[in-house]
């Protein structure tokens, strides 16, 4: 039987809250909320752009850390206080994430009330290719 296995990567956590990055059971990879913290400086930032270009980040390092990548993702849930500017902004990372438009995962994007000065954040579902 497989066993749960949780994922962390330096300078990205969910605060006081005791909840790893990702948690990992066999080849199933599930995140916890991904936002746009800055791993370097701990701070976010202001701007959803930013948010959303440093949340791209912390998701390819999260999913490096429990053995996938982008091509092993099925499905990315999107959070947002403003949908319209954080589409725009997820449209812009999406096709630079996944340019072909014949391998991209499912995605949805929730309107949502998040903390403090949290714009966006993301879930993400994968099936993991590497151990």
């Amino acid at each position: 039987m497989a066993r749960r296995r949780s994922i962390n990567i330096k300078g990205f956590s969910h605060g006081t809250n005791p909840t790893p990055a990702a948690s990992r059971v066999g080849i199933i990879l599930f995140t916890g909320g991904i936002s746009g913290q800055d791993t370097t400086t701990g701070l976010m930032p202001d701007d959803v752009s930013e948010q959303t270009r440093l949340a791209f980040i912390n998701m390819r390092a999260i999913l490096a850390a429990g053995g996938a990548d982008l091509e092993d993702i099925v499905k990315i849930e999107f959070y947002a206080k403003d949908v319209p500017a954080a589409r725009e902004a997820i449209n812009r990372e999406w096709i630079v994430a996944f340019p072909d438009p014949e391998s991209r995962p499912a995605r949805h994007i929730f309107a949502y009330e998040l903390p403090g000065s949290m714009l966006m954040q993301c879930d993400v579902f994968a099936v993991a290719s590497r151990d």
